[in-house]
């Protein structure tokens, strides 16, 4: 798109005019809070775009053993999980009744469909196979995400980043079948330890990862609270399991290996 000058503008480089035509209520006439309730989740998908913009360069860098790289795009990773979990804030402005104007026009679909929320989980290393049978065959983001699930995580590339390093990683973790979510290991959490104490610098990587792992665990909890807030137990639209089944997903860490040692300094 190029504006009537031929010139770049601000609007024809950021496709403004097609941006702002993406909200389209269901709602007719159109409820007032459900303009927020659109733009709210598109923005956080663009987040979600970002955040794997990021992890994916991450995991190149960790490869590479670029130290300063991955403590770069990581930080960065961490502000944006703060921001998701402030943007909950706005949405807890809408009361259960406005969200119940326009609820029924959201028909099957349901937030529980976001394929990139799956590949950030996959990417990050949080694979669970009960998630996959809501993943309908058709799916907008199905492929990508089932991609992610088959390919190495964020923990996958930082147990080769600390055997790059010299760490003893045990030979079954870094053959491991990837599809499958990282198992705590008392072997790597002991190089762990032992990485801590003698790299300082390593320790402050681990440290910005504990707090992503917190980050996403606390968005995970303000997401719960506002879905009951909003509409208690009943199940979520399209039939997703809503409060009862985010409970179950509440404070499943990233890195378990990071938590677990946190008694031993």
């Amino acid at each position: 798109m190029t504006s009537t000058t031929g010139k770049l503008t601000y609007a024809t480089y950021l496709q403004i005019d097609d941006l702002l035509k993406l909200q389209e209520p269901r709602s007719k006439p159109a409820e007032h809070d459900e303009m927020l309730f659109i733009i709210i989740h598109q923005v956080y998908e663009l987040w979600f775009k970002q955040i794997l913009h990021e992890l994916d360069l991450a995991g190149t860098k960790l490869r590479e053993g670029d130290l300063w790289g991955v403590y770069h795009l990581l930080k960065r990773v961490r502000m944006i999980l703060k921001t998701l979990v402030g943007q909950i804030d706005i949405l807890e402005t809408m009361t259960p009744e406005s969200f119940v104007s326009f609820r029924d026009r959201l028909d099957t679909a349901s937030g529980f469909q976001s394929m990139q929320f799956r590949e950030l989980e996959f990417r990050l290393g949080v694979k669970r196979e009960e998630v996959l049978k809501y993943m309908q065959e058709g799916m907008a983001g199905r492929e990508a995400a089932l991609a992610r699930l088959n390919a190495p995580s964020l923990v996958d590339d930082f147990h080769v980043f600390l055997a790059n390093r010299g760490a003893k990683i045990p030979a079954e973790v870094l053959e491991r079948d990837v599809s499958l979510r990282s198992e705590p290991n008392q072997e790597v959490q002991d190089q762990l330890v032992e990485c801590s104490v003698n790299s300082p610098e390593l320790a402050n990587l681990f440290e910005l990862m504990l707090d992503i792992d917190e980050g996403l665990q606390e968005w995970r909890y303000r997401h719960v609270q506002l879905v009951r807030r909003t509409i208690g137990n009943k199940h979520g639209t399209g039939g997703s399991p809503g409060v009862p089944y985010l409970e179950r997903t509440l404070f499943e860490p990233v890195f378990p290996d990071l938590w677990a040692i946190r008694h031993r300094f």
